[in-house]
């Protein structure tokens, strides 16, 4: 018999897992990395972010002001910095709160046929809006501020969670194990809790983090066109919108931000694209 079947390798554990999956262990050190930056902000040479010296504006990146200054003698440095701490917590508040609030409509949606012919018409009535117009328009109706812009985003995403847990539960509840458990007696929250929800959980997962992604854009952009979080709250969207009248002369105000929004996304979606993969066994490279 050894000589017929191979020898079974004993798993790797956590570092083979990320052998396999190279784009979880690079999306998850560089969103290490940038949590590490939000946390520790003021711990990284930054000065106070909101700090203004009109006699330093619009100074050149230089060992005084590493990535230069804006027109108002800001240390644009500092503000990309403390700016992270808005994005990441948009994103992952936004993926939370929205993961969680579609898990329950979705579940409800799929076992119940009444509740289900009211609220996936509702869901389909905000899916008809694009989200990002959806947001502007809540943000319209309220004032600027980062539990508003969180709000604002969340009403936006549910919708697209919902759909996804719907279809999944949809799917489920027709397969041999659940129709007996539904013949044996078992009460419909036993079997959403045992046999459901536990399979809902692996692409509610992937989702979280593209929405996560999604939130952070969004938040931006909210921010860039004045109608997201305050200009005394440093963000990666305020900043780029302050300095994008000096964008020809001074590249430098809206570049930074830029750079460090675009790295944050793309480590998010590099996790979420390594799980999918992870997840996913016709994905997956081997057993």
């Amino acid at each position: 018999m050894p000589d017929i079947l191979p020898d079974v390798k004993p798993r790797a554990g956590f570092l083979g897992f990320l052998r396999r999956h190279p784009t979880i262990a690079i999306g998850g050190v560089l969103l290490m990395l940038m949590l590490f930056v939000a946390i520790f902000a003021p711990f990284l040479w930054t000065r106070d972010p909101t700090a203004l010296a009109p006699a330093l504006r619009t100074r050149e990146p230089s060992a005084q002001f590493w990535f230069g200054s804006d027109m108002l003698g800001r240390d644009v440095y500092s503000r990309v910095l403390y700016g992270a701490r808005v994005s990441l917590l948009v994103g992952f508040s936004v993926a939370i709160l929205a993961s969680a609030i579609g898990l329950f409509i979705g579940l409800t949606s799929g076992f119940n046929r009444i509740a289900d012919s009211i609220i996936m018409r509702i869901m389909d009535g905000m899916m008809s809006i694009p989200s990002i117009l959806l947001a502007i328009a809540l943000m319209a109706l309220t004032r600027g501020s980062v539990q508003n812009v969180i709000l604002a985003i969340t009403i936006a995403e549910i919708p697209r969670v919902s759909r996804l847990v719907r279809g999944v539960v949809l799917s489920l509840r027709e397969q041999p194990y659940v129709e007996a458990a539904v013949a044996s007696g078992t009460r419909t929250p036993a079997i959403i809790l045992k046999h459901i929800l536990p399979n809902t959980l692996a692409p509610l997962t992937v989702q979280a983090t593209y929405i996560c992604a999604a939130a952070m854009i969004t938040e931006a952009i909210l921010s860039f066109i004045g109608a997201g979080t305050p200009p005394i709250i440093p963000s990666w969207g305020n900043i780029m919108a302050e300095g994008r009248a000096l964008w020809q002369v001074k590249p430098y105000i809206v570049f930074f931000p830029a750079v460090f929004l675009s790295i944050t996304v793309l480590a998010v979606n590099l996790v979420g694209d390594g799980l999918r993969d992870a997840i996913d066994p016709r994905l997956a490279k081997r057993l």
